[in-house]
């Protein structure tokens, strides 16, 4: 069992930057792919990002790329999303995912394919 928690959601506004940390216990995440997703009110949930587990692949949603990094600390059991340049359209709850794998450089956009998930922390960009 993997137990995640995620934090470092806010309020921000446009053009500014937050960073979300999603700590997990109960097992090392050396042997999973991490991946972060979101759901805005009356939508989906979306694919945000994922990185392997040796960090040498990392995926991005196109609307993301380029503002958003995925990051992984095996030492400290914690994954990172970085997120700059935030947009209105960015506001929801955003959480974070894991899958258990014994492929190096898997990264996983779908959801339903991830077996641990967090309770989310509220992102909110203001115009």
């Amino acid at each position: 069992q993997v137990q995640l928690v995620e934090s470092g959601g806010g309020l921000v506004q446009a053009g500014g930057s937050l960073r979300l940390s999603c700590a997990a216990s109960g097992r090392t995440i050396s042997g999973v792919v991490m991946g972060w997703f979101r759901q805005a009110p009356g939508k989906e949930r979306e694919f945000v990002a994922a990185i392997s587990r040796t960090v040498s692949a990392t995926d991005y949603e196109d609307s993301v790329k380029g503002r958003f990094t995925i990051s992984r600390d095996n030492a400290k059991n914690t994954v990172y999303l970085q997120m700059d340049s935030l947009k209105p359209e960015d506001t929801a709850v955003y959480y974070c995912a894991a899958k258990t794998t014994v492929l190096p450089g898997l990264v996983e956009r779908r959801a339903s394919n991830y077996d641990y998930w967090g309770q989310g922390t509220q992102v909110t960009v203001s115009s």
